[in-house]
């Protein structure tokens, strides 16, 4: 399905980033498997039960994607029925804590970084086309690597605001659902809600989107769950931004 936008309904245009604009959903899951098996595999030895790894599909789906990091640390492992301290910034990279767990993620991200990132079929022209149209473009990602992934996927000129992880940690943005990162995100644009176009991958995210009463919000579906992103409160739903137009 392929859908056409009307820029005159429009102030800005705002993107998730993983699995919308850049492949990088792909180095997520695998470093959150990476990360959190050998977590799993550690308490099934010592508590003598079956190791049950991540499913790259559906734990990645439910418990992180989309979420502030710390949060995707909390979520998984609470459905797992694991308790561990919070822990602070300063422990060591091995400790079995909530933030060592996440810094561990995020290092390992970064390594898969450096192999290089690609936007995904169609981001580019589609923010060339909006800019040319007169919408400004914002990202809004809880990722905390935003700024490196943009400037390795060559996309960064084009973004005229961004709001991200760090953000959501400096100025305490609860996590999506809660819109708090979108709304600031189209504060950092100069415009109001009503006249933002979304576009979001994550379940989490859409339903934020939602909450957070924006204009249209725009489900983008690569995984087949196009009913569960409408029922989030998705108004389309396609299948790439390679299927979206920008009426002239």
């Amino acid at each position: 399905m392929t859908i056409t936008i009307d820029p005159r309904r429009f102030d800005a245009a705002l993107f998730d980033l993983d699995g919308v604009l850049t492949d990088t959903a792909r180095l997520h899951a695998q470093a959150w498997k990476s990360v959190f098996d050998d977590v799993l595999r550690r308490r099934a030895q010592h508590d003598g039960m079956p190791f049950v790894p991540f499913d790259i599909v559906a734990d990645y789906r439910a418990h992180v994607d989309g979420r502030i990091r710390l949060d995707g640390v909390r979520t998984f492992l609470a459905a797992r029925g694991i308790d561990l301290p919070e822990g602070g910034d300063d422990d060591p990279p091995g400790a079995d804590t909530l933030r060592a767990i996440a810094t561990r993620k995020g290092r390992l991200f970064l390594d898969m970084l450096d192999r290089g990132v690609a936007p995904l079929p169609g981001a580019r022209a589609l923010l060339e086309n909006l800019r040319a149209a007169g919408v400004k473009i914002g990202v809004a990602s809880a990722s905390r690597n935003c700024a490196a992934v943009l400037q390795a996927a060559q996309l960064a000129p084009l973004i005229e605001a961004r709001a991200d992880g760090n953000d959501a940690l400096r100025l305490r943005l609860a996590g999506k659902p809660d819109p708090a990162l979108f709304l600031e995100a189209a504060r950092r644009l100069g415009t109001k809600p009503p006249r933002v176009l979304l576009f979001e991958d994550a379940l989490p995210g859409v339903e934020a989107g939602r909450r957070g009463g924006f204009g249209c919000v725009v489900g983008v579906d690569r995984s087949g769950q196009a009913d569960a992103l409408r029922r989030a409160g998705a108004d389309l739903v396609v299948t790439g931004l390679d299927k979206v137009r920008v009426a002239q």
